[in-house]
C-alpha cells in the first residue's frame, strides 16, 4: 500500500513539474487534492482515494439478512410483497428492515417474483414510429359505431386515412364487424391507389377485425405492412380518432339515428367528398387532402408565400417580424419518439 502511494505521489509530482495543475493531476489519477496534500504532509495513513470502498456502518449482519429472508418465505408472508409484509410486522410492534431492504435481499436471492395467483403485469412496448414523406406510405384505419333507430343496434363505418395527405382513401359501412369485410376494403384501396408490395404501412388498434386471420392473410398477399396500437391506448392511433371526431361533430351530422344502411352510406359519401375536396385542413397548412395527395399543394403554398412577401414589401410597417409560415410540411410522424415529437417543416421544393 505504501509503495503504491509513493508511486502515485511521484506521478503527480512529475506532472506538476511539467506544468500540470495539481488538482487536475489528482483528479485524473483518482484521488482528491486534499488526499494528496495529506499524504505529502505525513499526517495520516488513511486511504483517501476516490475509488476506495468502505462498508457502511449500518450494514446488515448475516444473521439479520437470514432473518429477513426467513420472514419473507414463511407460511404467513410468502404470498405477500414486502409492501404488505412491513406494515403487518409494524402492527405487531416489530421492525426488521425497510421495504427497500426486503426487495433488495429478495432480488439478490432471485426470489423477487410474482407472489400471488393474479396474472403478472405485462410490459407493452410503444408501437414502432413511422414517418410519411409522401402519399400512400402510411395509412391508419379504424371502425366507429353509427346509431340506428333500434336501440343497441349499430352500423359500422370502416375508414382508412392517409396520414401524409389526410385523404380518406377508402371507406365502407356494414351492419357487422368482420375481418373479411376489412380485407375486401383493403384490396379495393390498393387497386385504386396503385399500391405496390411493401409500399404501405397500415396502422390500427387491436380489434378482432384488424387482427383477424382473413385480414392478416390479405395484407400479406397485398404486401401491406401491418402495425398495431397498444391495447386500450387510443393515442396510438390519433389520426383515425381525430377524423371520427370531425365526422360526428359536423353540423350536418344527423341529430337522430340513421334510418337504415342506405341513409348512412349516402351521408358518409357526402362527408367524404367535403372532407377530401373542400375541407382546408389545419394540419397540412390549410389545403385540402386531395390537393396534398396529388401534389397541387406545392404550388398553392408557394403562391401564398409569394403573396405575403409582396404584401410585406408594399407595406412593411404592418409586420413586426416574418410573414406567416407557408412552408410545406414534408414529414408526418405516427407515434414518434419523445425526443422527436414535433412535425418537421422544411422549405418546399
Amino acid at each position: 500500500m505504501l509503495s503504491e502511494r509513493k508511486n502515485i505521489m511521484q506521478l503527480i509530482a512529475e506532472a506538476c513539474t511539467t506544468g500540470a495543475r495539481q488538482h487536475e493531476a489528482c483528479r485524473i489519477i483518482g484521488i482528491s487534492a486534499k488526499t494528496f496534500q495529506r499524504w505529502t504532509s505525513g499526517k495520516s495513513d488513511e486511504d483517501g482515494r476516490l475509488t476506495a470502498s468502505h462498508d457502511p456502518i449500518n450494514k446488515l449482519t448475516e444473521i439479520e439478512r437470514q432473518r429477513i429472508l426467513s420472514i419473507a418465505n414463511s407460511n404467513e408472508y410468502r404470498n405477500l410483497p414486502p409492501s404488505q409484509i412491513v406494515p403487518k410486522l409494524a402492527d405487531q410492534g416489530i421492525y426488521i428492515a425497510s421495504e427497500a431492504t426486503f426487495y433488495r435481499l429478495l432480488h439478490e436471492k432471485k426470489q423477487l417474483k410474482h407472489r400471488n395467483k393474479s396474472k403478472v403485469s405485462r410490459a407493452v412496448n410503444r408501437p414502432r414510429a413511422f414517418i410519411a414523406t409522401a402519399p400512400n406510405e402510411v395509412y391508419t384505419w379504424d371502425i366507429t359505431y353509427l346509431p340506428t333507430h333500434i336501440k343497441g343496434v349499430f352500423l359500422y363505418l370502416y375508414l382508412v386515412l392517409d396520414i401524409f395527405s389526410r385523404k380518406i382513401v377508402g371507406w365502407q359501412i356494414h351492419s357487422e364487424e368482420l375481418s373479411s369485410l376489412a380485407a375486401d376494403m383493403m384490396k379495393d384501396i390498393c387497386r385504386r391507389e396503385k399500391v405496390s408490395p411493401n409500399q404501405v404501412v397500415l396502422h390500427s388498434d387491436n380489434g378482432s377485425p384488424m387482427k383477424g386471420a382473413t385480414m392478416l392473410a390479405t395484407l400479406q398477399e397485398l404486401g401491406v405492412i401491418p402495425s398495431f396500437s397498444r391495447p386500450s391506448v387510443s393515442n396510438d392511433n390519433p389520426y383515425s380518432e381525430s377524423i371520427f371526431r370531425t365526422l360526428k361533430y359536423r353540423p350536418e351530422y344527423p341529430e337522430k339515428a340513421f334510418s337504415d344502411l342506405r341513409a348512412a352510406r349516402l351521408w358518409v359519401k357526402d362527408f367524404v367528398c367535403w372532407y377530401n375536396e373542400e375541407h382546408q385542413h389545419s394540419g397540412i397548412k390549410f389545403v385540402t387532402p386531395m390537393q396534398r395527395h396529388s401534389g397541387e399543394d406545392i404550388d398553392i403554398l408557394a403562391n401564398r408565400k409569394r403573396v405575403y412577401a409582396e404584401a410585406k414589401n408594399r407595406n412593411p410597417s404592418r409586420w413586426s417580424g416574418e410573414t406567416r409560415n407557408w412552408n410545406r410540411i414534408n414529414e408526418v410522424l405516427l407515434n414518434p419518439e419523445k425526443c422527436n415529437t414535433q412535425i418537421k417543416e422544411t422549405e418546399a421544393a
